[in-house]
């Protein structure tokens, strides 16, 4: 690093913490550098040895350069954070072989330190800022797009992935049943958030929180204040429902009508950022204690799913069963009864597969909800089609919808085996589907 870089790293510290003669014109002149040349700069300073209280001030600029950056600047600055604040070799190999030598915790401890990344350190102290959490999050989500152009950037996202499952941790999260009269802040962000079935102004809002049938609760972190990070929509109904349509637009019940059934039809995680940090099986839990306290009449606990890549999955089939489904979902059968009759057989079968059978990454089922519910421990209980006739739903899962069972007494025992075995709790409806 030259004179004129380690002058500016020495200026630019000394500007924003206002510690020269010049205060305010010196903080001014150190603001006016480029974003990127800031950004970069206060990040080496952070790593550097400064105090406390000028760390804070330097990661409140480093994050604020941050934000003006476009996305080809940001992507710079994700190659830099990887190749500037890396690992220390020379550092790994002395202390591994310092463990070879001798393998007690002290040397343990010393191999741990030094084969963390430096990254890690510089999030934790880009955190020091204030409201630096919700940014760093809102970073990780710039950083996923960012990969797309570069999948070299990954070992930055195993950092954050890293740090946020620590500071997210589910004894951190508090969960709040939210109604109409909570801060207007929340309810548009909720609205704007609501990425399964997309409400439709403020008068769908009133509807998903009446009090006579309806709940919403959701999970809040003292770090992100009133962003809400995971939210559950909740329909209270006599029944296990097929199909999403009335649902969506059933009238305001009067409140005096018997319900037995708990149906979660809508869970959104509100932050891309978040991706990988799990805070479902927690969630879901929690609302089921809350209802039967609240509701001891319910006896069931059902989710009304959608299933996003049965579409995408039956296209890359290549037998004969699934082509020619294919070939018919592709006609108009949704307005002729006769053809939906017709169908139903085959896409059951062939949907059971898909849930059953169908895998992707790693083993796991290739089905991106079915995942999240048979990991918290739920059964695949019933397939229902049509369930969900919106364009989206016709595109990604022509139609289909699924409801998964949440039985108290098994989540455990099935989340076990799904974790240790690959083991798929279903119902006798997909059973017989699976056998034609």
């Amino acid at each position: 690093m030259g004179k004129q870089r380690l002058g500016f790293l020495s200026d630019f510290v000394e500007a924003i913490t206002r510690r020269t003669r010049g205060g305010e014109a010196a903080t001014l002149q150190a603001l006016a550098r480029p974003a990127s040349e800031r950004a970069r700069v206060a990040c080496t300073v952070l790593m550097g040895r400064i105090g406390d209280a000028a760390r804070v001030a330097v990661a409140e600029q480093a994050l604020r350069a941050y934000a003006e950056l476009d996305g080809d600047e940001r992507l710079t600055f994700f190659r830099s954070m990887r190749d500037d604040h890396g690992v220390d070799a020379q550092a790994i190999r002395e202390a591994y072989a310092a463990w070879d030598k001798a393998p007690d915790a002290a040397a343990v401890a010393d191999l741990f330190r030094v084969v963390e990344p430096a990254r890690q350190t510089l999030l934790r102290r880009l955190n020091l800022a204030p409201g630096a959490t919700l940014q760093l999050v809102r970073m990780r989500q710039d950083l996923l797009a960012a990969m797309r152009a570069d999948p070299g950037l990954a070992p930055i996202d195993q950092d954050f992935a890293h740090l946020l499952a620590s500071w997210f941790n589910r004894g951190f999260l508090t969960m709040r049943r939210i109604d109409w009269n909570a801060p207007a802040a929340i309810l548009e962000k909720l609205m704007a958030y609501e990425s399964v079935h997309p409400m439709q102004g403020w008068g769908d809002l009133k509807r998903r929180l009446a009090d006579g049938d309806r709940r919403l609760y959701a999970f809040f972190h003292p770090a992100t204040g009133d962003e809400p990070l995971i939210f559950v929509e909740v329909a209270l109904t006599r029944g296990m429902p097929d199909a999403i349509g009335p649902i969506l637009t059933a009238p305001e019940a009067a409140g005096t009508e018997p319900v037995d059934t708990a149906v979660f039809y809508s869970i959104n995680n509100s932050l891309a950022g978040l991706k990988g940090v799990s805070f479902g099986n927690f969630l879901i839990k929690q609302v089921v204690a809350v209802l039967k306290a609240e509701l001891p009449e319910l006896t069931s606990f059902v989710t009304l799913s959608p299933v996003p890549g049965f579409a995408a999955w039956l296209a890359a089939q290549t037998d004969e069963p699934a082509m020619r489904l294919r070939a018919a979902l592709e006609g108009s059968w949704s307005s002729d009864p006769g053809a939906i009759e017709a169908l139903r057989p085959q896409v059951m079968a062939v949907a059971a597969r898909y849930i059953l059978q169908g895998r992707g990454k790693a083993g796991q089922p290739a089905d991106p909800v079915a995942r999240f519910h048979l990991g918290n421990g739920a059964s695949a209980h019933r397939l229902n089609w049509p369930a969900d006739l919106s364009a989206s739903a016709r595109k990604t899962a022509h139609g289909l919808m699924i409801n998964y069972l949440y039985e108290l007494d098994r989540i455990e025992d099935r989340h076990e085996a799904f974790v240790r075995d690959g083991t798929i709790a279903h119902g006798p409806q997909l059973a017989s589907a699976l056998k034609g």
